[in-house]
C-alpha cells in the first residue's frame, strides 16, 4: 500500500496533462507526416540537468535541517538532564517545568515550520517566547536552587546552541532553491514533450504500429514530470506531503525524557 502511495506522490494531474498533450502532438504529427530528428541533448540540457541539480540542492537542505533538528533535541535533552542530575536535591516540580518548557518550545517550532511562510512572523514569536522561558527557567529555577555558576553557564551554552540550530532550520524553511532555475525547468518540462511531437513521429516510422508509437511521448512525460515532482516534495522538508519530510515529533521527544 505504501508503494502505491509513493507512486501517486510523483504521478499527479500535471503528469497526465503533459502526457496527454505530448500524445496529441505526436498524433497530429504522424497524421500530417510532419517529422524531424531532434537531438536528445536538448532534453538533458534544458530539463534533466537543472532538475538533478535542484534535487541535489534540496536534499542537502533537508539533511542540514535534520542535523540542526538533532542538535536542538540533544541540547534540550542536556538541559533536562542538568536539571535532573546536576542539582544536589532535584525536585519533581523543576523536572516537570523543564519538560513543559521544552515541549512548548518544540511544539511552537512544529507549528512554525508546518504552516506557510506567510505566517512566519506571527508564529516565530511563540518560538522566541519558548527560548525566553527556558532562559528564565535556567536563571530562576536552577541558579536560585543552588546550581553552581559554572554549570548554569554551561546550560546557557546549551540554550545558545539550540538557538543557533533553530535559526539555521528557519532559513532552510524560509528560503528555497533558486527560483529562476525552477521556473526555467518548469517551462521546458511543459513545452518540450509537446514540441518533440515531430521527433516522436519520426521514431514512429520505424516502430511497430498498434499504439506503440505513443509509448515514447508518454514515457518522456512521466519521467520528466516525476523528477520535477520529486524536487517539489524535497523543496519544503517540513510540509509533511512527501515521504522524505522532516517530522518534528514532540510527543516522542517528551516521552523519552525521564
Amino acid at each position: 500500500m505504501k508503494r502505491f502511495k509513493r507512486i501517486f506522490l510523483i504521478l499527479n494531474w500535471k503528469t497526465m496533462l503533459i502526457a496527454f498533450l505530448s500524445v496529441v502532438s505526436t498524433y497530429f504529427c504522424i497524421k500530417s507526416g510532419f517529422t524531424a530528428d531532434f537531438p536528445l541533448t536538448l532534453i538533458a540540457t534544458a530539463i534533466v540537468f537543472p532538475i538533478v541539480f535542484s534535487i541535489g540542492n534540496a536534499y542537502k537542505r533537508r539533511e542540514s535541517a535534520l542535523d540542526d533538528y538533532g542538535n536542538m533535541k540533544a541540547h534540550g535533552r542536556a538541559i533536562y538532564f542538568a536539571t535532573r542530575d546536576w542539582m544536589e536535591k532535584p525536585d519533581e516540580k523543576s523536572l516537570a517545568r523543564a519538560k513543559e518548557l521544552l515541549g512548548n518550545l518544540f511544539e511552537s517550532c512544529r507549528i512554525l515550520f508546518s504552516e506557510p511562510v506567510s505566517k512566519m512572523r506571527e508564529n516565530e514569536d511563540a518560538v522566541y517566547k519558548g527560548f525566553s522561558d527556558l532562559s528564565i527557567f535556567i536563571r530562576e529555577e536552577l541558579r536560585q536552587k543552588g546550581l553552581a555558576s559554572g554549570e548554569v553557564s554551561r546550560c546557557n551554552q546549551y540554550l545558545s546552541k539550540m538557538f543557533v540550530s533553530f535559526e539555521d532550520i528557519k532559513h532552510v524553511y524560509q528560503y528555497r532553491t533558486p527560483r529562476t532555475l525552477r521556473a526555467f525547468s518548469d517551462f521546458f518540462i511543459t513545452v518540450l514533450p509537446v514540441l518533440y511531437g515531430p521527433y516522436f513521429a519520426f521514431l514512429a516510422l520505424e516502430e511497430v504500429a498498434g499504439g506503440l508509437e505513443y509509448i515514447m511521448p508518454i514515457l518522456f512525460s512521466f519521467i520528466l514530470v516525476s523528477l520535477d515532482n520529486i524536487q517539489d516534495h524535497l523543496e519544503n522538508p517540513f510540509d509533511q506531503i512527501g515521504e522524505d519530510d522532516v517530522s518534528i515529533n514532540v510527543e516522542e521527544f517528551l516521552d523519552r525524557l525521564y
